[in-house]
């Protein structure tokens, strides 16, 4: 247990492992102990009772976060929040974990984000505070310290804690825009000149005359900053080109003094229209008195994403989800053929034990499987004729096998006649599973394993018993004497038949 945690290592039922940060101004004020030992307002690394690696936001005394909504927010460029309980003492919510750096500390690190990297970031911030809008949800604290950049995207963290109006956030938009275009210092560094505009709107002195997030990302979408410097301090690299998504409109009313109505109902803005606004200079300085450092992962999410498309990638996913999902998709299919095979290895086991149900089990489920797959009449006839055509190979080897022993034990030694066809009938039953080219049921197999390969509980509900029927399977077959039940007649015929032939053979 790491000692950062305290003394309390499970908030609900996820462990504690590890504290990553204070809450800033937005998530409580000064954090303190609250009587299960944590800090109130602190962020905690945990993993989740499911083995998922997850981040934990503890609230302060009273927090009402608004948890089902906070989870319909769905964005690459929002943190997927998970679960929550504001009924707790303290209240918390938990996110997925981002493996990011706030943005302050990038643009201390590399300097300002320019070109094509800055248009990326500024499209990706809006597309966030559309996505959390649109759930009738603010964020109340963008910041550069709530503002997480992972492979030059931006990641938004700890939305929905501290009220606020969506008006609110688009100044907020402003300020973080030009803090990353600036590094927070306009004197050396001037906004890039098609920027201006939209910092001058967003930053209007009344929040009516503010675009909505919609608004500026179809905006945003436009702009041509030029290329990314390719120099070394260059802060984010070429992106690709993301498509507009459609203009959403907040569902929250502006509850900003003296708003008086949403952003859905603000006057129509375009691009180039100039409002009275502070000055620029203002809000990149709102933007770096706030920048104080936030966890650089206070986030939470849902099941397991599915695989990257070429859509996602088109859309500006960042690469982090796009490896993340690759990466659990390939532990989920592992597992899944894990269970299949173990499945496979009993069906050889019972067809060593017992030849004649174990062939007859297994051209059963092969031929099921198929069928299952094709779903029509015509299918479940395909799928009879090709079980039947796997017959040949199957024969093949199970009469191979036998005979092979037999050959090794006129070089010396003696096999038991019974154990030699009840090897060749599990090389058969293997054959029916794995044959090259009809592989389909195996592989059907696996599917059906996948819902359960994607939650680590269900693994092993599943794998502990199919891997004991394995061993029992593997442990029988290499000890217990075959039985031909219920054609006896045959097991004394095959009996009979290999004895001559060793016989002959010495």
């Amino acid at each position: 247990m790491n000692g950062e945690t305290g003394h309390q290592e499970h908030i609900g039922p996820y462990r504690l492992l590890a504290r990553l940060g204070s809450a800033g101004s937005g998530s409580g004020g000064r954090a303190h102990a609250g009587p299960s030992g944590a800090g109130v307002g602190d962020a905690h690394r945990a993993a989740g009772p499911d083995g998922r690696d997850v981040a934990i936001r503890l609230l302060p005394p009273g927090a009402r976060p608004d948890v089902q909504r906070m989870r319909g927010v769905l964005s690459p460029y929002v943190v997927d929040v998970l679960d929550g309980d504001p009924a707790t003492d303290p209240p918390y919510v938990v996110s997925r974990f981002v493996p990011g750096k706030p943005l302050g500390d990038v643009v201390a690190e590399s300097g300002p984000i320019l070109g094509a990297g800055l248009r990326r970031f500024a499209l990706g911030l809006a597309k966030a505070l559309a996505a959390i809008h649109r759930e009738g949800l603010a964020h109340g604290d963008l910041r550069p310290g709530t503002v997480l950049v992972v492979d030059g995207a931006p990641v938004v963290v700890d939305f929905g804690l501290c009220g606020g109006a969506p008006a609110e956030d688009i100044y907020a938009w402003a300020a973080v825009v030009a803090f990353a275009a600036t590094a927070g210092d306009l004197r050396d560094t001037p906004l890039p000149e098609p920027l201006v505009p939209l910092i001058q709107a967003a930053s209007a002195d009344h929040p009516a005359d503010r675009p909505s997030a919609g608004q500026l990302a179809e905006a945003c979408a436009a702009l041509d900053l030029g290329p990314s410097p390719v120099s070394a301090g260059a802060a984010v690299p070429a992106p690709r080109q993301a498509p507009q998504e459609p203009s959403p409109q907040p569902a929250a009313p502006d509850r900003e003094a003296g708003a008086g109505t949403n952003a859905a109902e603000a006057p129509a803005w375009a691009p180039g229209q100039r409002t009275p606004a502070p000055s620029i200079a203002e809000a990149a300085a709102h933007a770096s008195v706030r920048s104080a450092p936030a966890p650089s992962a206070t986030e939470p999410s849902e099941p397991a994403p599915p695989a990257p498309t070429a859509a996602a990638e088109a859309d500006g996913v960042p690469a982090f989800r796009q490896a993340a999902a690759r990466h659990e998709l390939a532990v989920t299919q592992g597992w899944a053929r894990l269970l299949g095979a173990s499945v496979v290895v009993i069906a050889v086991g019972v067809a060593v034990m017992m030849p004649v149900v174990g062939l007859v089990l297994s051209v059963a489920g092969v031929m099921l499987l198929r069928a299952v797959a094709a779903g029509t009449v015509q299918g479940w006839a395909g799928a009879v004729g090709r079980t039947v055509l796997t017959f040949v190979p199957a024969a093949a080897v199970a009469a191979a096998v036998p005979l092979g022993l037999v050959g090794i034990s006129a070089v010396g030694g003696e096999i038991d006649a019974l154990g030699a066809c009840a090897f060749g009938a599990g090389a058969g039953a293997a054959v029916l599973w794995t044959v090259p080219g009809a592989n389909g049921p195996r592989r059907r197999l696996e599917a059906l394993f996948l819902p359960v390969a994607r939650v680590p509980r269900r693994i092993a509900l599943a794998g502990v018993p199919l891997g004991l029927l394995a061993l029992v399977a593997v442990v029988g077959a290499m000890s217990l004497t075959p039985s031909f039940a219920p054609m006896y007649g045959l097991q004394s015929s095959l009996e009979s038949s290999v004895d001559r032939l060793q016989t002959a053979l010495r």
